[in-house]
């Protein structure tokens, strides 16, 4: 797992290494075991390496490869190389080394474009081919791993996150109205491609794009599973569901345990890390370190979930690491962690994740985590609201938004209001469903390909890789995801309880006390109820000149928030005060 940066000249020569080199200091903790910079007469690319595969100097990057004609800059893992190398030593290629990295290029250098369809895995890069002077970027089917660019007339520049990217000159930081609608409205989610700026946007997940010399650039879809009922399977029992599901899950699990380096995991104690705990013992039975975090707790509200993580840590005899955070921690570590953001995110799942990697890192290089399982499987409460639902697109709004316009427009400035936004790409994404998906499938297929892209794959990636800590994400299995859009939603949601199929299967493995529990997540209720030293902290941004030279929000709005910071919650149980503060956060972070 890396970082990776690049600059990319179309009408002139003259590269300034400088931005190139500044960038990578930025991306140093996703990559802290070496630095590679390739300078062109027009382009050059810059990497930070975290060493997982192919430990050796074999395995440095940017690879150059002649014999093929290619230079690569990379960041992820691809689970199958070792099938893929062997398919194309088959076909003559020779390898210099034992990486993926090379077998991803001779992969492109033999199928072209389609060979992302052969991978297994999650990753973004960027290739040079030589002989036909164009660039290609891609990034994983569920946008595991980020890749944003800024472009222009002249030249397009492109980094593993904003801030870095924020390095080269010349780009517009401009807030974009969109995506303040969408961060306002979907819990701090900023649709793709777009970002909370004008001039950056982001590779969509599961898209493959060639840049031409001349800055022509081509971006199109490789990857876009059909929900709903499949004919083929149409005779289906339940138990085939089941038998079928459990299956991916096994192999999904399997994958992400290739590494030259150990596999820890995430144990949260609930549902989806237990199961993944289940199955990595099930196939590497000797010790696995797992590691959890909790939380003061506050107002009464507990800040931890140690008891259900210890009774599967020992169940399986994991080596257990816990960490129990104060509040002084917290305040001093919040900053680095919303500035280590790829984009700007309310959730405070985020500081709980920093930490937990930050922990987690002085143990192990690469954990496994259960993100995902809630969006393919129906674990949120919106999905059972959903199941008889005449217009899924407005009920889903109704559930998932943390404002209406109306209630928008009272917050924002006027200059920043104008169409419903939100709501409008909403229904476009509803509208252009397969026609027969019911509700719930809807609901599951924005959600899974939306906003767990832009949401929870994105919390993960950037507090993990602020501590040079790889975290895969089983549940984000391409072929699991693709068996789950067929499978039936009655077998998602059966009566009120939530992901039926998959808590059938942990039942398996998993012991009744932890597969039963109440749902929950990284409780941080210090974030929530915002009071003390985190109010003085919010404050300290919140009403400090840059914030109110913005001119965002309406100052009745800000008032009506501080005067009870912990009064006002969104439909998604986040309070608002911490919503406007963490955007002004990131901002400063950024320099802005």
């Amino acid at each position: 797992m890396c970082g990776i940066a690049g600059s990319i000249h179309f009408h002139r020569a003259g590269i300034n290494a400088q931005e190139l080199e500044k960038a990578s200091k930025v991306l140093q903790p996703r990559g802290p075991d070496d630095f590679g910079l390739v300078v062109d007469k027009k382009w050059a690319f810059a990497h930070t390496r975290l060493s997982i595969i192919d430990l050796t100097e074999s395995g440095k990057q940017p690879m150059q490869l002649p014999h093929l004609g290619l230079t690569i800059t990379y960041n992820g893992e691809i689970y199958n190389y070792q099938e893929i190398r062997k398919e194309l030593e088959a076909a003559g290629y020779k390898f210099g080394s034992s990486s993926d990295t090379e077998v991803l290029a001779s992969a492109y250098h033999f199928w072209g474009l389609d060979f992302v369809e052969q991978l297994h895995g999650m990753f973004a890069f960027c290739i040079y081919d030589h002989k036909k002077d164009e660039f290609v970027f891609a990034r994983d089917r569920l946008g595991i791993k980020p890749l944003y660019y800024a472009k222009d007339a002249n030249r397009l520049v492109f980094a593993s996150n904003i801030k870095a990217l924020l390095c080269f000159e010349g780009i517009n930081t401009d807030i974009n109205p969109v995506a303040l609608h969408n961060y306002m409205s979907l819990h701090g989610i900023v649709l793709e491609p777009n970002t909370i700026f004008k001039g950056i946007h982001k590779i969509p997940a599961g898209h493959i794009a060639v840049l031409q010399a001349n800055g022509d650039m081509g971006l199109r879809s490789y990857w876009q599973p059909t929900y709903g009922e499949d004919p083929d399977k149409k005779d289906w029992s339940e138990e085939d569901w089941l038998r079928a599901t459990e299956e991916a899950l096994k192999k999904a699990v399997e994958r992400r345990l290739v590494a030259d380096v150990p596999v820890g995991l995430f144990l949260s104690g609930g549902v989806d890390s237990s199961l993944i705990a289940a199955l990595i013992h099930e196939k590497q039975p000797e010790s696995l370190q797992s590691f959890s975090v909790g939380f003061q707790g506050a107002k009464g509200e507990e800040g931890n979930e140690f008891k259900y993580s210890d009774i599967v840590a020992k169940k399986y005899s994991t080596e257990h690491n816990k960490i129990e955070v104060s509040s002084k921690e917290i305040l001093e570590n919040l900053q680095d962690c919303i500035g280590a953001m790829n984009e700007p995110m309310v959730s405070y799942d985020n500081i709980g994740f920093y930490l937990l990697s930050k922990f987690s890192s002085k143990h192990v290089k690469v954990v496994q985590s259960g993100q995902g399982a809630d969006e393919v499987f129906a674990g949120y409460h919106w999905y059972p609201k959903l199941v008889d639902s005449q217009r899924p697109a407005e009920d889903y709004c109704q559930l998932f938004f943390d404002r209406d316009h109306p209630t928008l427009s009272e917050e924002l400035q006027d200059s920043w209001i104008s169409d419903d936004y939100t709501r409008m790409q909403v229904r476009e994404y509803f509208s252009e469903m397969e026609s027969g998906l019911d509700p719930v499938g809807k609901a599951l297929k924005i959600d899974t390909h939306r906003m767990l892209v832009e949401d929870p794959v994105k919390r993960v990636d950037s507090n993990t890789m602020r501590w040079g800590l790889e975290a895969r994400v089983p549940f984000l299995d391409h072929e699991l995801i693709e068996l789950a859009a067929k499978t039936p939603s009655h077998l998602k949601l059966k009566g009120n309880e939530s992901k039926y199929i998959l808590k059938k299967i942990a039942a398996k493995y998993i012991p009744e006390e932890v597969l039963y529990r109440p749902k929950g997540y990284f409780p941080v209720p210090e974030l929530k109820h915002i009071q003390g030293p985190f109010k003085d902290y919010v404050l300290n941004f919140v009403d400090s000149k840059r914030f109110r030279d913005r001119n965002i929000f309406q100052a009745k709005f800000i008032e009506k928030l501080l005067a009870q910071p912990d009064h006002y919650i969104t439909n998604l149980q986040g309070n608002m005060l911490w919503q406007v503060a963490s955007l002004e956060i990131w901002l400063q972070e950024m320099g802005l």
